[in-house]
């Protein structure tokens, strides 16, 4: 056997090894990228549902955010000792929905002058948050916060928290897709 058809067999094996290991391939090039964006808006099984609606939303995961306690179980976040939100993880496809537009669902989701709770839901848990993982979502973010306040259409300010995005845990199976 010669050197070039040894190499061709092992070239052959590790496409096939790094195949089955969920690598991507030379034909997943024209995939398109996603993105992930962050926000807690009191229940996650609200904000689950409006983000779930948008064209162009790929997943939404329910979890936790901005706590202090490694893989925090629901239990512990609605005792609000761990200092975590609900929030929830959007995974989506930029080609074909905006963060802007992400943003906007967002917005007309929540109670943004609303401190310690949403709606029927009490406890800093159920704060509102937006946690940027970009310079570039920072600025839309706070942008967009901006607009909302110069609009005067709010009874009182914004406490909206925007943030930079820590660890996310997702939540127990049983809130997945609760709703």
């Amino acid at each position: 056997m010669t050197t070039l058809h040894r190499f061709s067999i092992m070239a052959v094996g590790l496409v096939t090894c790094a195949t089955l290991a969920g690598w991507p391939s030379s034909g997943a090039q024209g995939a398109a990228p996603t993105a992930k964006a962050y926000f807690a808006g009191g229940c996650f099984w609200s904000m689950e549902l409006a983000f779930e609606q948008v064209a162009g939303v790929l997943e939404v995961v329910s979890g936790y955010m901005g706590g202090t306690v490694a893989n925090p179980t629901y239990d512990q976040v609605s005792a609000g000792k761990t200092g975590h939100v609900e929030s929830v993880e959007v995974t989506y496809d930029p080609s074909k929905v905006s963060y802007h537009k992400l943003l906007d669902v967002f917005w007309r989701n929540i109670d943004p002058v609303m401190p310690n709770g949403q709606f029927c839901d009490y406890g800093n848990q159920y704060r509102t948050a937006i946690f940027y993982t970009t310079d570039e979502e920072k600025q839309l973010s706070e942008e967009s916060k901006s607009k909302i306040e110069q609009s005067k259409r709010l009874p009182a300010p914004i406490v909206t928290r925007l943030a930079k995005a820590s660890s996310f845990y997702p939540a127990e199976d049983y809130h997945q897709d609760f709703y």
